[in-house]
């Protein structure tokens, strides 16, 4: 008796809910003191509009509500208010002309309010809504201006709160690419410039720093150029590491907003800086974005974009590299009196050794050395060499100078003096200036050149003078100083390094130049050479002196080693030795960071997944550099391709088809063919990448080398783990694929095996896959002229499956049958002559799945065709009759199929009905 008053007030209470209206509702427990009951109101604000959205004022009526429950003291409430305000805005868009202005003027300056509120979830929830806004398109451009943008300048004044100044940054940022180039130029990118200066909080410039490719990508060119780019380089050199992190994280977008020229020029130094950078994290980063970074300097008139070379002959390429040459020579004509050393690029150089005559110029491009003093001939002690190998990424100094090997063993003239001078600097040191022996030995015995001389030689500099080596020996003084403060740093220390051997090099007077100038010409005399090769090294003049000696140590060692090494180097043919990883698309000095991710080293002081990074990236820079360069990248993915996690494997397995497309068919079938042949090997984990992409990379390969891999097909059944059933999935789903590129004959040999053992799987989902593999078999056997080989298919169909003691078999007969009728893989007179009569004595199965299975194909699929609908033939009434006998059957899931027209006609949907009796 005492729960009857209880449950009839409750009832009572419900019962009083009812009879408001729910405007009435919505006042009721919008004035509870109950913060449940006030929470509860905000969740059914949506469903309270959708009441009353006949009613014009009952809408507005709601949202003016909306606005006084805005001020509730409770943060909850408020927060659970602008979780819904999104929905109520959408709702407000779709029922514009029953309210009209509704969002502008009731929802948004709530909204805006939020962005400043003192409660962190309050303002974390407006600033999700504020972005699903504009994201979703319900805000009006000209609110953006005169409502949401002056607040977010304002909240990010010098005056403002930390961590509504951080947040407001941030929100800036993220809806610049919603509001467009015109708002962000003229709003938005003032306050962001000024921003990225703030000295105060680091946390602001963090965030600027990690959204600064996104406002460059918004702004465009011009814009990034002027007002960011002086930003971005301060942002770079911040104090605090993770300013420079962020930046490093976003830096191929902006380079991407930038033309070549600064892109080459500025950026390239600015990520030398990040990637030497004494903080781990730092690098780390750097060299996660460095691939993507070099991948912007592609250009697709150069990339080698087709898959078949048909380019220029050899002869062309050679005779456009000695045109080159003739301009820059001319180029370097016209300015006589430089002092500093002539700006050769690189490749100018690589190309110019390369139409040197044999007997003349020996040395490979990799195999220059500066006739600058006897260092050409020195030995590089086993010290210096392995101390450079180590800190320089362990670049492989097999290079030689031919005069070397010609010669034999140096010169009884150099004194032990000399040798003792000889260090590392001498092949890591900045680009000298050129000198042209011949012409100096001439002048030195008063004779003049003549004119074919002169014009072998063209613009050559005349020798430097001595305030050229005070002028770099003070800047070498003044770089040591500055790198001290990082010698933690293995990169930095081997800088150092360098640079102090160059220091002690630079203080030889002039007699020990003079003794290398006579000791060479000696040489000269023995060997009977007439003329020695111009050679010069390149420096940007415009960079700092630490850019060039970067890119002079990114080098790979140039030496000449005592006898045993030159035996040695004999193996490697004159082709191999010119192939040096010199190239001019890219800066140099970023491709040689990118080619050390493999050194293990690296592993240790930057990431233990630096080697997944540069796999993941190399298609990109492969791409970037074209197939004439892949020579600079071939030892690099040797490497790669044998390296002992299998992460970095399988990211190479994965990509390998996209390498092969960049490649082209010759150097795919000399480099890649081979590594793939490991893959297939590999494990499950490695091989899932090689066979998930099978048929683009087999259809890149001629016809020949194609035909080997049938043989492995079969390989592919095998598996270290027997439940990884996806494997044989993914197999049958790149059969079918590889049939257009194999013959009948190979299909029926090699792959028609393999198609008839998955359909036997014990997993259902891979002989779902199998049916239509098989369909696609007989339909490409049949075509074939004799179509023999597809009788022969039909035939084994029937006896394996068709007469299958197994009733999954029979079944499996049924459903391969069904695939053939719906993708007309036979003509269906073909059809009912070899398959259908198998098919309609499976109605008598003792096996009910078989019969239902059976029903469906005959009823939905095979009485579809407009073969069995037209003509009155004994094969229509044989199809009746068995259908009859179903309609009769004593199961009644037969009896419901064959009598009834389901609107599922799908192969997969009948499997998946059958699913738990077909596993």
């Amino acid at each position: 008796m005492v729960e009857g008053p209880s449950l009839l007030a409750s009832l009572d209470f419900i019962s009083q809910d009812e009879m408001l209206t729910p405007l009435g509702r919505l006042d009721k427990y919008a004035a509870s003191e109950n913060i449940f009951n006030r929470q509860m109101v905000a969740r059914s604000l949506l469903d309270t509009l959708r009441e009353v959205c006949d009613d014009e004022g009952d809408c507005v009526a709601v949202l003016e509500r909306i606005g006084r429950l805005a001020d509730d003291s409770e943060p909850t409430v408020r927060a659970e208010l602008m979780e819904q305000v999104p929905h109520i805005a959408l709702f407000c868009q779709e029922n514009r002309p029953s309210i009209p202005y509704a969002f502008s003027k009731y929802l948004l300056p709530i909204v805006v309010r939020y962005l400043a509120d003192q409660n962190n979830q309050v303002r974390k929830t407006s600033q999700a809504a504020l972005l699903a806004l504009l994201e979703q398109e319900l805000m009006e451009r000209l609110d953006v201006e005169t409502k949401v943008c002056p607040v977010l300048i304002e909240l990010t004044a010098p005056d403002s709160n930390d961590d509504v100044k951080t947040e407001a940054v941030a929100i800036m940022c993220k809806m610049a690419p919603m509001v467009g180039k015109d708002i962000t130029e003229r709003l938005i990118l003032p306050r962001f410039c000024e921003m990225c200066c703030d000295c105060r909080m680091f946390h602001v410039r963090k965030v600027c720093a990690a959204n600064f490719g996104d406002i460059c990508s918004v702004v465009g060119q011009q814009a990034t150029e002027e007002m960011l780019l002086p930003r971005f380089f301060q942002l770079c050199s911040d104090n605090v590491w993770g300013v420079r992190k962020a930046c490093a994280e976003c830096f191929m977008a902006v380079s991407c907003a930038t033309c070549q020229e600064i892109r080459r020029t500025k950026l390239s130094a600015l990520f030398i800086n990040l990637i030497s950078d004494p903080s781990r994290w730092v690098r780390q980063a750097a060299f996660q974005s460095l691939g993507p970074f070099i991948s912007t300097f592609a250009n697709p008139s150069s990339s080698g974009q087709c898959f078949k070379d048909e380019g220029k002959s050899s002869e062309d390429l050679a005779a456009e590299d000695k045109n080159r040459l003739t301009d820059h020579d001319a180029a370097e004509e016209e300015q006589p009196g430089r002092e500093d050393a002539p700006a050769h690029s690189s490749a100018s150089l690589e190309r110019a050794l390369e139409d040197c005559a044999p007997e003349t110029c020996g040395n490979s491009a990799g195999d220059i050395s500066v006739p600058e003093d006897s260092s050409s001939l020195c030995t590089l002690s086993s010290e210096s060499h392995q101390e450079a190998a180590s800190d320089e990424n362990k670049k492989p100094a097999n290079c030689k100078s031919a005069l070397w090997s010609e010669g034999g063993s140096s010169s009884p003239d150099c004194t032990p003096l000399d040798q003792e001078l000889f260090n590392s600097f001498h092949f890591w040191r900045t680009p000298l200036p050129a000198i042209d022996l011949d012409r100096e030995l001439q002048l030195d015995s008063g004779d003049t050149l003549s004119p074919e001389r002169t014009g072998d030689a063209p613009g050559v500099p005349e020798p430097a003078s001595p305030n050229i080596t005070m002028a770099t020996r003070k800047e070498l003084e003044e770089m040591i100083e500055n790198l001290e403060p990082h010698m933690d740093d293995p990169d930095v220390k081997a800088q150092v390094e360098v640079l102090s051997a160059a220091l002690r090099a630079s203080s030889l007077d002039a007699r020990e130049e003079a003794s290398g100038v006579e000791h060479r010409t000696e040489l000269q005399d023995d060997l009977g050479v007439s003329e020695l090769p111009d050679c010069s090294l390149d420096q940007d003049a415009r960079g700092p002196l630490v850019s060039a000696i970067e890119e002079s140590m990114d080098a790979t060692p140039h030496c000449v080693r005592g006898a045993a090494d030159v035996t040695t180097s004999d193996s490697f043919s004159p082709d191999e030795e010119r192939r040096s990883k010199v190239q001019d698309v890219v800066p140099q000095a970023l491709l040689d960071q990118y080619l050390s991710m493999t050194d293990p080293s690296r592993a240790q002081t930057v990431d233990t997944e630096i080697a997944k990074h540069c796999a993941y990236s190399l298609p990109g820079v492969a791409l970037t550099l074209g197939r004439q360069n892949w020579h600079c990248l071939r030892e690099t993915y040797e490497t790669l391709a044998s390296d002992m996690q299998w992460k970095v494997r399988r990211t190479l397995a994965f990509s390998i088809h996209e390498l092969a497309v960049i490649l082209g068919d010759q150097l795919t079938a000399a480099d890649l063919v081979p590594i793939f042949n490991g893959f297939l090997k590999d494990l499950d984990e490695v091989r899932i990448g090689v066979l998930k992409h099978l048929h683009d990379f087999l259809k890149l390969l001629h016809i020949d080398k194609r035909r080997e891999y049938l043989y492995q097909l079969q390989e592919f059944l095998v598996t270290d783990n027997s439940r990884n059933w996806r494997f044989r999935a993914e197999l049958a789903e790149q059969l079918i694929l590889l049939l257009e590129l194999y013959s009948p004959r190979d299909v029926y040999d090699y792959l028609r095996p393999i198609a008839l053992n998955l359909c036997a799987d014990k997993v259902s989902s891979v002989r779902w896959i199998s049916y239509k593999l098989v369909s696609e078999m007989v339909k490409k056997l049949h075509t074939a002229t004799p179509p023999t080989f597809g009788v022969d298919l039909i035939n084994e169909l029937v006896e394996n499956f068709g007469r299958c003691p197994k009733w999954s078999g029979r079944q499996a007969f049924v459903f391969v049958c069904q695939t053939v009728i719906e993708d007309d893989c036979l003509p269906m007179d073909q059809f009912a002559l070899h398959l259908m009569p198998h098919l309609l004595t499976l109605a008598n199965d003792r096996v009910p799945n078989v019969r239902v299975l059976l029903a469906k194909t005959l009823r939905q699929t095979l009485l579809e065709k407009e073969y069995f609908l037209a003509s009155a033939s004994c094969h229509q009434e044989a199809v009746e009759q068995t259908i009859m006998a179903l309609q009769m059957d004593r199961d009644s899931d037969v009896k419901y199929f064959a009598s009834t027209h389901p609107s599922s006609t799908k192969v997969s949907e009948d499997a998946m009905s059958t699913a738990s009796s077909t596993y």
